[in-house]
């Protein structure tokens, strides 16, 4: 029996749904069962940092599962215990602590919860603990992260409200909500906003603002004006931050965690982390607390966990990964590809009129926004409706041996760290054939 025919499968019209079946892969490229080989440009969801079957996380897997699969969270383990501290030391978290959970998702409820709890505002509704988080974001898909993400596909199925959640308008330079047509100045009204709902409620009732500090499937890149200054809003309110990196950590924006292009004045009271933690080889996910919101829990019971927190195979195939980032260059790497491959698409819109903005590139993450008018910046489609010329591009690009991803008007450009030169170039060259054929002058 055919998969279609006995898998549910996400974010898909199961009668529409008809992928080919991936046996294997390395590097930056998958093997399907028809023999072919397919150029990722995503990294899948944007979570196979290291590419595919990185022999490192194969290695760790394996040597780990001779030792010991599983064990709750409970009892010790060491490398969930190694791989905590490591976290620590790269994210400069001293005296913090590292709660494990299974993805991205889970990963934003146990901040939250965790951070109404060490706030002592518990309920989310009344008197406090509140959580800000913006339009046109994405948390996940179970329903406290659905109620937090400003997401139009699932806004139907949940009531924010009921779950203690207010959204603020982003920092979206390109159509500022702000009516700016300048970027620094679009991230500081944002920032700004937040600042402004934070007053507004009260500060003692609000327990927390969820951003994305930069990568995010909403394809939103904030101005460099934008973190910095939400940072002062919330810590001159003392209300706590949560940066929801994951899918900007780990080299995917250049640094480590994309915070710290900021400094240490960008740094937040949590941050919440997955996808790139393993290299997407095992589920797991991370929420690191700095040392004031873990002080605060320390001798209080923490009433919240699944059976597979920090589970052992996970936790090793995390260390195995952060050693290939740091032993492989790869930070720095994605950091050199990513300023290379907002060039070559900076060229490709002087080419194409259907281009209206490129904007990423402080590591392998860009996007490219396609417009029916670059003057007056109307999209091709209402968002978050793909427009058909685009579907066909990334039909024929499929054809042809490289996987692009989409959503809504925007092209998604996320390869995996370890792709080669030439390959990012090829990929690149054959974007620039399939526009002009796709959307011709």
């Amino acid at each position: 029996m055919a998969e279609r025919d006995s898998v549910l499968h996400s974010w898909s019209v199961q009668a529409d749904w008809d992928a080919p079946t991936v046996v294997g892969g390395e590097g930056a490229r998958l093997r399907l069962a028809d023999g072919r080989q397919i150029l990722d440009m995503s990294s899948l969801a944007e979570c196979s940092n290291l590419g595919h079957q990185h022999p490192r996380l194969v290695a760790a897997i394996r040597e780990q599962a001779q030792r010991l699969c599983f064990v709750t969270n409970a009892w010790g383990a060491t490398p969930r215990a190694e791989l905590a501290q490591a976290l620590l030391e790269r994210s400069g978290f001293e005296g913090g602590r590292v709660f494990f959970t299974l993805a991205g998702a889970d990963a934003n409820e146990h901040a939250v919860k965790i951070a109404r709890q060490a706030s002592g505002k518990l309920r989310g509704t009344g008197d406090g603990g509140i959580v800000i988080a913006r339009d046109r974001s994405y948390h996940g898909a179970t329903h406290l992260a659905m109620a937090m993400s400003g997401d139009t596909r699932t806004r139907v199925q949940v009531d924010p409200d009921a779950f203690g959640v207010e959204h603020v308008p982003p920092p979206y330079a390109y159509r500022c909500p702000f009516g700016s047509r300048d970027a620094a100045q679009c991230g500081e009204l944002a920032a700004d906003a937040v600042a402004q709902r934070i007053d507004a409620l009260g500060a003692g009732r609000v327990a927390a603002v969820i951003v994305e500090p930069n990568a995010g499937s909403n394809g939103i890149v904030a101005p460099d004006s934008y973190w910095p200054a939400l940072r002062e809003h919330t810590a001159q309110r003392g209300v706590w931050l949560i940066a929801d990196e994951v899918m900007s950590a780990f080299g995917r924006c250049g640094e480590w965690f994309a915070w710290q292009r900021h400094g240490e004045a960008g740094r937040p009271d949590l941050m919440t982390l997955a996808k790139g933690l393993t290299g997407a080889a095992l589920p797991l996910g991370a929420v690191v607390l700095s040392r004031d919101v873990a002080a605060r829990l320390q001798h209080e019971t923490l009433y919240t966990g699944l059976t597979y927190c920090g589970h052992p195979l996970a936790c090793a195939a995390g260390l195995a990964a952060l050693q290939a980032y740091e032993e492989e260059s790869l930070i720095e790497r994605s950091r050199t590809l990513g300023a290379a491959l907002l060039s070559q698409l900076q060229q490709l819109q002087q080419r194409h009129a259907v281009i209206g903005d490129v904007r990423g590139g402080h590591g392998l993450f860009a996007v490219v926004e396609l417009v029916a008018d670059r003057n007056s910046r109307e999209p091709l489609a209402p968002w978050p409706q793909t427009p058909a010329p685009l579907k066909a591009l990334v039909d024929e690009a499929m054809a042809q041996g490289v996987s692009f991803a989409t959503r809504g008007n925007l092209i998604l450009l996320a390869p995996p760290l370890v792709i080669e030169e030439r390959e990012l170039a090829d990929a690149v060259a054959l974007l620039d054939r399939l526009l002009a054929r796709h959307f011709p002058h």
